[in-house]
């Protein structure tokens, strides 16, 4: 077993195991490969020249600190229970650790990889509410931004000790979401037939049917801050502070 970041020959093997692990299309991979992916913020685990397990990270910040946001974490099916996933994770912490990140953040995707993740000295420190509206019969003022605009004007909404994203993390989610801003709130959403996906908002809550309204959807899903665990931080320093909010997870 060798654990190392990806050679371009194992590329179409880590497409691969992707769209084994979470049934992505084409489109959405192609998205990422272009404008999120970098060999240098993936590890992969080759067995017998097969890549068999294989993460990525996109690069946040935190109270100026730099912290790996962990991605599609996914192993082969055939390979899976056998200590892959675990001997992934430890490498890339040491690795992380060796290339001065504070820390690592994730965003597991079922319930039961939190007690998983647990073990590997992950700790929740955002929890959510899933949370759905219906459009007002008006829309507000709604004028839409680009990722760079939009990372801007984020700082002004996220409340103290934030995990925020950088590039190319924004970059990639333009690929398949739009960014919005108006009077007192900020949002990326996708709208598909009538229904508005918010991947993130930050405002008020009482806004949204206007924003659903000037969206065009008759009504919207997202999460709000709440009681539902949602993400998870391991510090890769001595202290055991955490951020306090995280949301786009970019899925």
């Amino acid at each position: 077993m060798n654990i190392d970041a990806p050679k371009p020959s194992q590329y179409p093997q880590l497409r691969s195991l992707w769209q084994e692990a979470f049934g992505d299309e084409d489109t959405f991979l192609d998205a990422f490969f272009n404008t999120g992916f970098s060999p240098d913020r993936c590890r992969c685990v080759t067995w017998n020249d097969r890549c068999v397990a294989a993460l990525y990270w996109f690069d946040c910040l935190w109270e100026g600190k730099k912290v790996a946001y962990l991605y599609a974490i996914a192993t082969d099916k055939l390979f899976q229970g056998k200590g892959f996933c675990r001997s992934l994770m430890e490498n890339t912490h040491t690795h992380l650790e060796s290339l001065g990140y504070a820390g690592a953040a994730l965003v597991p995707a079922r319930e039961e990889l939190f007690r998983l993740y647990e073990k590997l000295g992950y700790k929740v420190f955002c929890s959510t509410e899933d949370w759905e509206s219906t459009a007002s019969q008006s829309g507000v003022a709604l004028e839409e931004i680009g990722p760079a605009a939009y990372r801007a004007y984020r700082d002004t909404y996220l409340p103290q000790g934030s995990l925020t994203h950088t590039d190319p993390a924004l970059t990639f989610a333009g690929s398949y979401t739009r960014f919005y801003r108006g009077e007192g709130f900020l949002l990326c959403a996708t709208v598909e037939e009538d229904t508005a996906f918010f991947q993130e908002y930050l405002g008020t809550r009482d806004q949204i049917p206007g924003v659903l309204a000037a969206l065009g959807a008759k009504e919207g899903k997202l999460k709000l801050p709440g009681q539902t665990p949602y993400a998870m931080y391991r510090s890769l320093e001595i202290s055991e502070e955490m951020p306090s909010y995280f949301a786009i997870a970019l899925d």
